[in-house]
């Protein structure tokens, strides 16, 4: 645990470049280009975090003054997505999951199962969350590792399976995203999608702000978007004309910055991949490889965006009157991009399908973060975690968007 914690202390912006230095060093980069590459992967992961960061800072007191202004009660509390994986890295299962991820990864790899690597160690908490609603559903260990180890092996799947997706929606060739919270969703995505396209009418609406672009010009750029999404949620809050003007800004801003932070990451990855099929296609004819990395670098695209500031209101509408829904959307409202990826990407980036598809996954979200809350509270619990004056039950939008761990944890109580 001390090791992993070391690691994990360091934070992605540290713990990638080593890795991806490490990587580069196997692929027989040498150490003045894997150096190079390591270390713009981790600028690039820094620029991304930070514009995140900035994004995370403007809306949740926006989403803040919406919940006032809407009157909204409800008695669980979502935490946010930073609660739950501090509360599955205080676990008793950590250090079992992480070499059995790495193991099963290493497996997968030479067997020709999977053609992910996935080096995203810090996002390990997904599964280590999935083993852990087993392990306080069933009180066994065992039984929570072994739930792990089947998520691992499904994201893993998934991963390869949309990675053309990946390269041809977001220009990312030779990446994969083995995201649990964004992934489980896709097969859903890619059928709903498919359904849209069998409806008439409906299936020849195409908004896509690259299109957007080159019919308004100038008019049309994300930043541009951004600024008008920006004042939107700034109105919708209730905000002061000032506070809507700043919210508009600062919103172009991110539209606008993502997409070059992105630049930077991929300025690092592509000298990797390019070394790395080398390296394999020489040693392995016809073996294909994909580096498996966090969602958040394609979170920035302009669809994915717009798609998930406008879910802001239509989410808390969502919560206030879906019967049966008991979680209060707060925290997480600035990570939908994150939630809402594959609701986006089928269509390639179409807004007008993100928004319908991204409404049934919203609604599937907020009963699966409902039914969740007693044991993510129980666990909570067990680790100490402080919670807010006046809150019983807590829960988080990303836990509800953790589909393939629910599916394992409602098959593993009906046999209970």
């Amino acid at each position: 645990m001390q090791i992993i914690n070391f690691i994990l202390d360091l934070g992605p912006t540290v713990m990638m470049p080593i890795i991806i230095m490490l990587l580069g060093l196997l692929f027989r980069q040498g150490f003045p280009r894997a150096f190079r590459s390591g270390l713009t992967i981790g600028m690039g992961f820094a620029g991304i975090f930070l514009v995140i960061s900035m994004l995370t800072s403007n809306l949740s007191p926006a989403t803040q003054a919406m919940v006032t202004n809407w009157g909204l009660h409800l008695d669980v509390m979502d935490v946010g997505w930073p609660i739950a994986a501090a509360i599955s890295f205080g676990t008793p299962i950590v250090p079992a999951v992480f070499i059995m991820g790495l193991f099963i990864n290493v497996l997968m790899l030479s067997m020709n199962w999977t053609k992910t690597m996935d080096i995203d160690l810090w996002n390990y908490w997904h599964f280590i969350f999935s083993g852990a609603l087993i392990m306080y559903l069933t009180n066994s260990a065992i039984l929570g590792i072994i739930a792990s180890g089947i998520t691992i092996v499904i994201i893993l799947k998934l991963a390869d399976w949309t990675q053309p997706y990946v390269a041809k929606v977001f220009d990312m060739p030779g990446i994969s995203l083995p995201h649990t919270e964004s992934i489980s969703w896709a097969p859903l995505g890619i059928l709903l999608n498919k359904v849209i396209d069998n409806i008439p009418g409906i299936n020849k609406i195409d908004i896509n702000p690259e299109k957007i672009q080159e019919r308004f010009g100038v008019f049309g750029e994300p930043m541009l978007i951004g600024l008008v999404l920006g004042a939107f949620i700034g109105i919708l809050a209730g905000y002061t004309v000032e506070s809507v003007v700043k919210l508009s800004v600062n919103m172009a801003a991110v539209l606008f910055l993502m997409p070059r932070m992105v630049r930077i990451l991929m300025e690092g990855l592509l000298p990797l991949s390019e070394s790395g099929r080398e390296y394999l296609s020489n040693r392995f004819p016809g073996k294909e490889v994909f580096i498996g990395l966090d969602a958040a670098v394609v979170i920035g695209h302009p669809s994915v965006m717009a798609v998930c500031i406008l879910m802001i209101p239509i989410t808390l509408l969502l919560a206030a009157v879906l019967p049966g829904n008991r979680i209060l959307p707060f925290t997480d409202l600035a990570g939908l991009p994150f939630c809402l990826l594959w609701a986006v990407a089928p269509s390639k980036g179409n807004v007008f399908r993100g928004l319908i598809i991204s409404t049934i996954f919203m609604v599937g979200i907020l009963y699966i973060a409902t039914d969740l809350a007693p044991v993510t509270t129980l666990m909570a619990k067990q680790v100490n975690f402080p919670f807010p004056e006046g809150t019983a039950a807590i829960s988080s939008l990303d836990g509800g968007a953790h589909l393939i761990p629910y599916i394992i944890f409602k098959m593993v109580g009906i046999f209970h």
